[in-house]
């Protein structure tokens, strides 16, 4: 039996010291009017208190590699989640770089096969990987990937744009970004 290829090590300090904060990421981007929407977003992404408490007491610090161009519909919905609660966390840094800049990191993150933005990866204090999240919430994502499985990829998409409607508060993306948050930053089982 074939031995599967061994990936080269990643160093995920030297992606996330090479990665830009939030503003700077959004002046570097290609389109102003999105760039205007990811704002106007952040500023509305409200959280329970119950979730504001937890992002103020992180067991300990939490990195997160956002692979985002301002191009794509998704970074611009999801994006202002994940800096919403990097706002509220004084323990939560987020860096961004674009698909190009890492492209040996890009790859091991394809979506059933195909390149998919964002990609949010998060990191433990000490840069070991604990999980990631990305392009779209678990529940889009299977969408997608029945779509695919029955070729009615138009009809999946569809859905997914009533999933993204009846969810204005994007409130999938936020308990989903919790949970990873909380894993990267447990000090115990």
């Amino acid at each position: 039996m074939p031995r599967p290829p061994i990936l080269p090590t990643i160093y995920w300090r030297a992606v996330f010291d090479s990665g830009l904060e939030y503003a700077d990421w959004l002046k570097g981007g290609e389109s102003p009017e999105n760039q205007q929407k990811m704002e106007a977003l952040r500023q509305t992404v409200r959280l329970e208190v119950r979730e504001v408490a937890a992002l103020r007491e992180l067991a300990r610090p939490v990195h997160v590699v956002a692979i985002a161009e301002d191009w794509c519909g998704d970074v611009v919905r999801h994006v202002p989640v994940l800096q919403r609660l990097a706002d509220v966390a004084k323990d939560l840094r987020v860096r961004y770089i674009s698909r190009s800049q890492w492209p040996d990191v890009f790859v091991r993150f394809l979506t059933n096969g195909g390149e998919a933005i964002p990609k949010f990866v998060f990191l433990n204090e000490v840069f070991v990987e604990t999980g990631n999240w990305g392009p779209m919430p678990e529940d889009c994502r299977e969408l997608i990937a029945r779509g695919k499985a029955c070729g009615d990829i138009a009809a999946a998409r569809k859905n997914v744009s009533a999933l993204y409607e009846a969810d204005e508060g994007r409130r999938a993306v936020v308990e989903e970004l919790l949970r990873l948050l909380e894993i990267a930053a447990c000090r115990e089982l």
